[in-house]
Protein backbone atom coordinates (compact mmCIF):
# COMPACT_ATOMS: atom_id res chain seq x y z
CA UNK A 1 0.00 0.00 0.00
CA UNK A 2 1.80 3.19 -1.04
CA UNK A 3 2.02 6.26 1.65
CA UNK A 4 2.43 9.47 1.03
CA UNK A 5 3.31 11.86 3.79
CA UNK A 6 2.16 15.84 2.60
CA UNK A 7 4.97 17.23 5.31
CA UNK A 8 7.50 15.97 2.90
CA UNK A 9 5.51 14.86 -0.64
CA UNK A 10 4.04 17.35 -2.97
CA UNK A 11 0.64 16.49 -3.49
CA UNK A 12 0.35 16.93 -7.17
CA UNK A 13 2.61 13.82 -6.97
CA UNK A 14 -0.86 11.72 -4.83
CA UNK A 15 -3.07 13.14 -6.79
CA UNK A 16 -1.12 12.14 -10.23
CA UNK A 17 -0.55 8.72 -8.62
CA UNK A 18 -4.04 8.45 -8.31
CA UNK A 19 -4.91 9.51 -11.81
CA UNK A 20 -2.79 6.94 -13.13
CA UNK A 21 -4.13 3.82 -11.64
CA UNK A 22 -5.70 1.35 -14.52
CA UNK A 23 -7.53 -1.10 -13.65
CA UNK A 24 -5.53 -4.70 -12.67
CA UNK A 25 -2.26 -3.12 -13.10
CA UNK A 26 -1.48 -0.70 -10.56
CA UNK A 27 -1.49 -0.68 -6.83
CA UNK A 28 -5.29 -0.19 -5.70
CA UNK A 29 -5.28 1.02 -1.81
CA UNK A 30 -3.50 4.17 -1.26
CA UNK A 31 -2.74 5.66 2.12
CA UNK A 32 -2.44 9.69 3.14
CA UNK A 33 -0.56 11.15 6.18
CA UNK A 34 0.08 14.89 7.33
CA UNK A 35 -2.79 16.31 4.99
CA UNK A 36 -2.30 19.52 7.32
CA UNK A 37 -5.95 20.65 5.71
CA UNK A 38 -4.48 20.62 2.46
CA UNK A 39 -7.02 21.73 -0.89
CA UNK A 40 -8.40 19.41 -3.35
CA UNK A 41 -6.78 16.13 -1.69
CA UNK A 42 -7.36 12.87 -3.79
CA UNK A 43 -9.72 15.06 -6.69
CA UNK A 44 -10.85 13.57 -9.76
CA UNK A 45 -10.38 10.15 -9.57
CA UNK A 46 -11.53 7.26 -12.13
CA UNK A 47 -11.04 4.16 -10.72
CA UNK A 48 -11.99 1.44 -8.11
CA UNK A 49 -8.89 2.42 -5.56
CA UNK A 50 -9.22 3.15 -1.87
CA UNK A 51 -7.69 6.42 -0.19
CA UNK A 52 -7.57 6.68 3.65
CA UNK A 53 -6.71 9.99 4.70
CA UNK A 54 -5.48 10.32 8.01
CA UNK A 55 -6.07 13.27 9.36
CA UNK A 56 -8.62 16.71 8.16
CA UNK A 57 -7.79 18.55 4.73
CA UNK A 58 -9.43 21.61 3.03
CA UNK A 59 -11.65 22.45 0.65
CA UNK A 60 -12.41 19.79 -2.47
CA UNK A 61 -11.57 16.69 -1.29
CA UNK A 62 -12.79 13.84 -3.32
CA UNK A 63 -14.25 16.40 -5.96
CA UNK A 64 -14.83 14.70 -9.03
CA UNK A 65 -14.90 11.22 -7.83
CA UNK A 66 -15.56 8.27 -9.72
CA UNK A 67 -15.63 4.67 -8.28
CA UNK A 68 -12.98 5.42 -6.19
CA UNK A 69 -13.86 4.89 -2.18
CA UNK A 70 -12.38 7.98 0.05
CA UNK A 71 -12.10 7.98 3.49
CA UNK A 72 -11.69 11.01 5.79
CA UNK A 73 -10.43 10.67 9.09
CA UNK A 74 -10.82 13.75 10.19
CA UNK A 75 -12.96 16.57 9.01
CA UNK A 76 -13.66 18.53 6.01
CA UNK A 77 -13.70 21.87 4.38
CA UNK A 78 -16.24 23.34 1.41
CA UNK A 79 -17.14 21.59 -1.17
CA UNK A 80 -16.37 17.79 -0.05
CA UNK A 81 -17.43 15.28 -2.84
CA UNK A 82 -18.40 18.14 -5.25
CA UNK A 83 -19.76 17.10 -8.66
CA UNK A 84 -19.09 13.05 -7.48
CA UNK A 85 -20.20 10.88 -10.19
CA UNK A 86 -20.11 7.53 -8.14
CA UNK A 87 -17.91 5.63 -5.69
CA UNK A 88 -18.05 6.21 -2.14
CA UNK A 89 -16.75 8.99 0.43
CA UNK A 90 -17.10 9.00 4.08
CA UNK A 91 -16.00 11.64 6.52
CA UNK A 92 -15.42 10.85 10.06
CA UNK A 93 -15.90 14.19 11.10
CA UNK A 94 -17.25 17.07 10.49
CA UNK A 95 -17.77 19.07 7.12
CA UNK A 96 -17.81 22.40 6.07
CA UNK A 97 -20.35 24.02 3.58
CA UNK A 98 -21.62 22.73 0.30
CA UNK A 99 -20.86 18.96 0.94
CA UNK A 100 -21.71 17.11 -1.92
CA UNK A 101 -22.54 20.07 -4.14
CA UNK A 102 -23.73 19.33 -8.04
CA UNK A 103 -23.15 15.92 -6.93
CA UNK A 104 -24.89 13.03 -9.66
CA UNK A 105 -24.21 9.88 -8.22
CA UNK A 106 -22.49 7.91 -5.86
CA UNK A 107 -22.90 7.53 -1.62
CA UNK A 108 -20.93 10.68 0.80
CA UNK A 109 -21.51 9.72 4.38
CA UNK A 110 -20.52 12.61 7.19
CA UNK A 111 -20.42 11.15 10.35
CA UNK A 112 -20.15 14.61 11.95
CA UNK A 113 -22.53 17.65 11.25
CA UNK A 114 -22.65 19.05 7.92
CA UNK A 115 -22.89 23.06 7.32
CA UNK A 116 -25.07 25.43 5.34
CA UNK A 117 -25.75 24.49 1.92
CA UNK A 118 -25.15 20.57 2.07
CA UNK A 119 -26.06 19.14 -0.86
CA UNK A 120 -26.77 22.16 -2.97
CA UNK A 121 -27.80 21.33 -6.81
CA UNK A 122 -27.52 17.76 -5.99
CA UNK A 123 -28.06 15.61 -8.98
CA UNK A 124 -28.14 12.03 -7.82
CA UNK A 125 -25.83 12.00 -5.05
CA UNK A 126 -26.81 10.25 -1.80
CA UNK A 127 -26.02 12.10 1.39
CA UNK A 128 -26.43 10.69 4.63
CA UNK A 129 -25.60 13.00 7.31
CA UNK A 130 -25.33 11.50 11.38
CA UNK A 131 -25.59 15.08 12.71
CA UNK A 132 -27.05 18.37 11.91
CA UNK A 133 -27.22 19.99 8.89
CA UNK A 134 -26.83 24.00 8.26
CA UNK A 135 -29.04 26.12 6.40
CA UNK A 136 -30.40 26.24 3.05
CA UNK A 137 -29.57 22.55 2.52
CA UNK A 138 -30.38 21.46 -0.76
CA UNK A 139 -31.22 24.02 -2.42
CA UNK A 140 -32.43 23.35 -5.88
CA UNK A 141 -31.52 19.82 -5.30
CA UNK A 142 -32.48 17.97 -8.22
CA UNK A 143 -32.65 14.81 -8.11
CA UNK A 144 -31.08 11.98 -5.19
CA UNK A 145 -31.35 11.51 -1.71
CA UNK A 146 -30.43 13.59 1.63
CA UNK A 147 -30.71 11.68 5.10
CA UNK A 148 -30.26 13.71 8.12
CA UNK A 149 -30.24 12.01 11.53
CA UNK A 150 -30.37 15.05 13.41
CA UNK A 151 -31.83 18.45 13.03
CA UNK A 152 -31.68 20.75 9.88
CA UNK A 153 -31.05 24.41 9.72
CA UNK A 154 -33.36 27.32 8.07
CA UNK A 155 -34.91 27.04 4.36
CA UNK A 156 -34.47 23.54 3.96
CA UNK A 157 -35.01 22.62 0.19
CA UNK A 158 -35.49 25.72 -1.05
CA UNK A 159 -36.38 25.53 -4.74
CA UNK A 160 -36.03 22.10 -4.28
CA UNK A 161 -36.93 19.70 -7.54
CA UNK A 162 -37.02 15.80 -6.87
CA UNK A 163 -34.54 15.16 -4.31
CA UNK A 164 -35.99 13.66 -1.85
CA UNK A 165 -35.34 14.60 1.85
CA UNK A 166 -34.97 12.53 5.24
CA UNK A 167 -35.01 14.04 7.96
CA UNK A 168 -34.77 12.33 11.78
CA UNK A 169 -34.55 15.38 13.92
CA UNK A 170 -36.01 19.18 13.87
CA UNK A 171 -36.28 21.19 10.64
CA UNK A 172 -35.70 25.13 11.66
CA UNK A 173 -38.12 26.10 8.41
CA UNK A 174 -38.56 25.24 4.93
CA UNK A 175 -37.60 26.94 1.95
CA UNK A 176 -39.77 28.15 -0.70
CA UNK A 177 -41.75 24.98 -2.29
CA UNK A 178 -40.85 22.34 0.02
CA UNK A 179 -43.81 20.42 1.86
CA UNK A 180 -43.94 17.58 4.15
CA UNK A 181 -44.90 14.40 2.52
CA UNK A 182 -46.51 11.09 3.47
CA UNK A 183 -43.48 8.55 3.93
CA UNK A 184 -45.08 5.27 1.50
CA UNK A 185 -43.72 1.83 1.31
CA UNK A 186 -41.48 2.57 -1.16
CA UNK A 187 -39.93 5.62 0.34
CA UNK A 188 -39.38 2.99 4.03
CA UNK A 189 -37.57 0.62 1.16
CA UNK A 190 -35.13 3.39 0.12
CA UNK A 191 -34.66 5.30 3.53
CA UNK A 192 -33.29 1.36 4.84
CA UNK A 193 -31.39 0.49 2.05
CA UNK A 194 -29.41 4.29 2.47
CA UNK A 195 -29.51 3.50 6.48
CA UNK A 196 -27.81 0.24 5.64
CA UNK A 197 -25.16 1.08 3.10
CA UNK A 198 -24.19 3.59 5.85
CA UNK A 199 -23.94 1.15 8.28
CA UNK A 200 -26.79 2.35 10.17
CA UNK A 201 -28.32 -0.42 11.88
CA UNK A 202 -30.20 0.80 14.99
CA UNK A 203 -32.83 3.65 13.36
CA UNK A 204 -35.78 2.54 11.98
CA UNK A 205 -36.76 4.37 8.74
CA UNK A 206 -40.01 5.15 10.68
CA UNK A 207 -38.56 7.67 12.91
CA UNK A 208 -37.94 10.11 9.98
CA UNK A 209 -40.10 12.52 8.07
CA UNK A 210 -40.01 13.26 4.17
CA UNK A 211 -39.89 16.53 2.71
CA UNK A 212 -39.78 17.16 -1.19
CA UNK A 213 -41.18 19.67 -3.95
CA UNK A 214 -44.60 20.74 -3.69
CA UNK A 215 -43.82 21.41 -7.19
CA UNK A 216 -45.89 24.81 -7.42
CA UNK A 217 -42.51 26.58 -9.15
CA UNK A 218 -41.69 24.31 -11.74
CA UNK A 219 -43.62 26.90 -14.26
CA UNK A 220 -43.65 30.39 -14.14
CA UNK A 221 -46.86 31.76 -12.13
CA UNK A 222 -47.29 35.75 -11.59
CA UNK A 223 -49.62 34.72 -8.17
CA UNK A 224 -46.04 32.63 -6.81
CA UNK A 225 -43.63 35.71 -7.84
CA UNK A 226 -42.79 36.32 -4.45
CA UNK A 227 -41.55 32.84 -3.83
CA UNK A 228 -39.12 33.17 -6.52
Amino acid sequence: MPTFDLASVPLRDLNQALHAVEAGKNETEFEVVNPRGAHAVAVGIDAPVRVDVHGSVGYYCAGMNAEATVTVHGSVGPGVAENMMSGTVVVKGDASQYAGATGHGGLLVIEGNASSRCGISMKGIDIVVKGNIGHMSAFMAQAGNLVVLGDAGDALGDSLYEAKLFVRGEVKSLGADCVKKKMRPKHLALLADLLAKAGITDLKPEEFTRYGSARTLYNFNIDNVDAY
